[in-house]
């Protein structure tokens, strides 16, 4: 399947990102440095009627660093039934970064990039790679999936989207385990290390199935899905390497970036 349809994205949204990310900037005084999809249309199952989740991670002036009460690190603007723009202040970034925070590091492997400063981007994302945490992140894939399953999968009769918001954390574990680093965050990279052809054939039903379906549709359940889902949520815990990083990299990078965007 081609990229443009595994990750949807018309032209005249991302006009309409990029303007709304330009009205962010000059109402709030801020610098966006990254801005990317999250969510389905970048894991690579969206729906006829998914939304756009506009993530974004931003650079104040060095006045707001200079206060005894610590100002609000996020900007919310839910806009509407479609679009969803939220963005990360820079310190408050790094911090999730030294604690290798999945959702981070997922937006800056999304491929659905909207705008970046490329030279910032690329040291953000080296931050990333060193301080990775490989039990950090099993543990948190893991709780994600099982919350899930006994959550969204326990009755006769399922949403779609559902089943992906298990195999797709469980597949992140299973990356993780076999040592492949960090892992992707589109579902058809995380697959690629599943060769149960049974397994494959049902993935890809349902992935039609989700692609043509509204976001509520729901479908019978699936014994398959659910043996293997089942299967990998019982699987033995590795022995995985941990992280030890000096965290002074990540406030050299903090104070060049602020001058540099101040």
């Amino acid at each position: 399947m081609e990229r443009e349809e595994r990750h949807p994205l018309s032209d005249a949204m991302r006009a309409r990102v990029l303007e709304e990310l330009e009205r962010i900037e000059r109402e709030r005084n801020v610098t966006v440095l990254y801005a990317c999809e999250s969510g389905s249309r970048a894991w690579g199952f969206a729906s006829t009627d998914s939304d756009y989740d506009v993530r974004f991670v931003y650079v104040e002036k060095p006045d707001w660093f200079m206060q005894v009460d610590t100002p609000r690190d996020v900007i919310e603007r839910p806009l509407d039934d479609e679009l969803d723009v939220s963005g990360w202040e820079l310190r408050k970034t790094l911090g999730l970064l030294r604690k290798s925070n999945p959702t981070l590091l997922e937006w800056l492997d999304s491929p659905l990039v909207y705008r970046q400063e490329a030279e910032a981007t690329a040291q953000l994302r080296a931050l990333a790679e060193a301080f990775y945490s490989p039990p950090a992140a099993r543990n948190h894939y893991l709780s994600m999936a099982k919350k899930n399953f006994r959550g969204y999968l326990q009755g006769d009769s399922v949403r779609f989207k559902k089943y992906f918001y298990v195999l797709r954390p469980l597949l992140a574990v299973r990356w993780i385990d076999l040592g492949l680093g960090r892992p992707p965050m589109t579902f058809a990279d995380l697959l690629s290390t599943v060769d149960d052809a049974q397994l494959l054939d049902e993935v890809a039903t349902l992935l039609v199935l989700k692609r043509n379906a509204g976001e509520a549709a729901y479908g019978p359940r699936r014994p398959a899905l659910h043996a293997y889902i089942q299967r990998e949520l019982e699987r033995e815990v590795p022995v995985l390497p941990r992280t030890h990083e000096d965290a002074q990299q990540l406030d050299h990078y903090l104070r060049d970036t602020v001058k540099r965007f101040a």
